[in-house]
């Protein structure tokens, strides 16, 4: 599986972006997204199984972020909303077969991209 994260970039506080992860090769698996700011670990913000019913998020992003995805095009989105500059952070979009919230359970990882949310 490859994956390709895209749609990063700089954005003022109360801004939105949308963020894609475009997949190939065996693609029937649960997507997650993690971020990672300077000098911090990998953390968890969101996941949906594979076929889109089951949906998982972070607190810290709930009620603002949305994930989901189109089968079709092998694609899954991160729609945020309501950006804060503590959202800052590289995003990386990662494929496993469960759903979960933690780094390891995902074996699939795309490069991240970079969102920015200044004040």
């Amino acid at each position: 599986v490859q994956l390709q994260a895209s749609g990063g970039g700089l954005v003022q506080a109360g801004g939105s972006l949308r963020l894609s992860c475009a997949a190939s090769g065996r693609t029937a698996h649960a997507v997650g997204w993690f971020r990672q700011a300077p000098g911090k670990d990998h953390d968890f913000v969101a996941a949906i199984s594979w076929s889109g019913y089951s949906t998982y998020y972070a607190d810290s992003v709930k009620g603002r972020f949305t994930i989901s995805r189109d089968n079709a095009k092998n694609t899954v989105y991160l729609q945020m909303n309501s950006l804060k500059p503590e959202d800052t952070a590289v995003y990386y979009c990662a494929a496993g077969n469960f759903p979960g919230s933690g780094p390891d359970e995902y074996g699939y990882w795309g490069q991240g991209t970079l969102v920015t949310v200044s004040s």
